[in-house]
């Protein structure tokens, strides 16, 4: 059976990926066994708190971006996104919480499908805890609070961090993000590269391409769509 490995960049601290993650779920509940999902991490937010200074000093610095954001997310009604966000809670970096990523995903092993892995739950979780509930995500206290709250050994996710295992898968995601030319988060990427959907991309096309990759299969060709 010919089956679409999807590979998926996205930032922890992304609003557009926090409501791309229904989009995930649907593609999985369309093709089931037919993709594979390789989750990824891609550095938008390597620096919040520099990013938004200088991208928003114009316009209201973090209140502006707060509303900005508050904004997009009007437009997702499967998602809820806290009134004072980035106005009273201001992570300093996405980088800590997708360290901690990696370390549950060097715990949990490459075996289990997309949606029934820890840490696609703790991604989950993690984006709630400050989009929803304006938890600073950034500080390895709060993490270690998610790691409890979803019975995840914190104890081996610090020995995974403090080994620098975590921090080399980081940043082979990172180097694989530059490899595909990831600008934006999410992206998608399919075939080998030659199929890039960025940012925000209706599910209706996402399907499409994946359809059209199990209708046409043949290695080393580019699709029609």
């Amino acid at each position: 059976m010919n089956t679409v490995r999807i590979l998926y960049f996205s930032d922890i601290l992304c609003i557009w990926a926090y409501a791309a993650q229904r989009r995930l779920e649907q593609l999985i509940e369309t093709f089931g066994d037919e993709i594979s999902i390789d989750a990824h991490f891609c550095s938008i937010f390597p620096d919040a708190w520099g990013k938004i200074e200088q991208n928003w000093k114009d316009r209201d610095g973090f209140t502006g971006f707060g509303r900005h954001v508050n904004e997009v997310a009007r437009k997702f009604p499967h998602i809820e996104v806290h009134d004072q966000l980035w106005t009273q809670a201001r992570p300093r970096s996405s980088a800590s919480a997708h360290v901690f990523i990696k370390a549950v995903e060097l715990i949990e092993g490459d075996s289990q499908p997309y949606l029934e892995r820890k840490s696609t739950r703790a991604t989950w979780a993690i984006r709630q805890a400050f989009f929803v509930s304006m938890r600073d995500i950034s500080d390895w206290r709060v993490l270690a609070d998610i790691a409890g709250e979803l019975d995840i050994d914190y104890d081996i996710v610090r020995e995974k961090i403090r080994s620098s295992e975590a921090v080399a898968r980081l940043a082979a995601d990172y180097e694989l993000s530059k490899v595909h030319g990831v600008e934006s988060s999410p992206t998608f990427i399919m075939n080998e590269g030659r199929q890039k959907l960025v940012g925000n991309v209706g599910y209706r096309l996402i399907e499409a391409n994946v359809q059209e990759l199990l209708r046409n299969p043949s290695d080393g060709e580019a699709s029609w769509c």
